[in-house]
């Protein structure tokens, strides 16, 4: 199964805002910016991805991952993440109506190509399935087959609300690299020691990141 992945991104100005113990003010965009990339590298070289398709309306955002090769979105209506990934999803459908779905976040910055590929080839058993974040709180994936509505329930407490719509928690072992977003500092450094893309780590190179609390 081929599928279109979905990655949506919010203005880089406003992005991150929780990494401020982290990355200035100055710096958080350039950082959510290489997450973006890292993570739409990783999606475009999948064997299981036929597009990715970025929902932005950020300038310089949509300049560069278009450059990676994605399909950039318009954000409508402006009413929040999971509108904009309706809204994106009716576009696609419209074009592609056979293809298979997936919204992914856009801060994965350590993705892999083969487990994001193991992560999908699991989804495509299901008519709607999704992948809980490292906290267990949150959705890193939720993928809907051809035919199937993506119904996205993502923020807070997401996890709970997409096991409620019937999505399925797929549950899978050695796909850290999917479940890992970056919301704070403790994200940062796990991502780092999984390994970041080249983008993430070029702009994480110029941050002073405290080793964890230890004991």
């Amino acid at each position: 199964m081929q599928w279109t992945v979905v990655v949506p991104l919010k203005a880089l100005a406003r992005a991150k805002s929780r990494l401020s113990d982290t990355a200035a003010d100055g710096l958080r965009p350039g950082l959510a910016l290489a997450f973006a990339q890292d993570t739409v590298a990783a999606v475009l070289a999948c064997a299981a991805v036929r597009e990715a398709a970025v929902v932005t309306d950020d300038p310089l955002a949509g300049r560069e991952l278009a450059a990676l090769g994605a399909r950039i979105v318009a954000d409508e209506p402006g009413d929040g993440l999971n509108a904009a990934l309706v809204h994106a999803e009716s576009v696609v459908r419209r074009q592609r109506p056979g293809r298979a779905l997936a919204a992914l976040n856009a801060d994965l910055p350590a993705l892999r190509p083969a487990e994001l590929a193991r992560v999908l080839d699991e989804a495509a058993a299901f008519p709607r399935a999704f992948l809980p974040d490292t906290a267990g709180i949150g959705t890193t994936l939720l993928a809907a087959a051809p035919g199937h509505a993506l119904r996205p329930a993502f923020g807070a407490d997401s996890r709970v609300r997409h096991r409620a719509s019937g999505a399925r928690e797929l549950v899978l072992d050695a796909v850290d690299s999917v479940r890992q977003d970056v919301d704070t500092g403790d994200d940062l450094r796990a991502a780092l020691a999984l390994g970041v893309g080249p983008r993430t780590a070029l702009v994480a190179a110029r941050l002073l990141i405290p080793d964890g609390p230890t004991g």
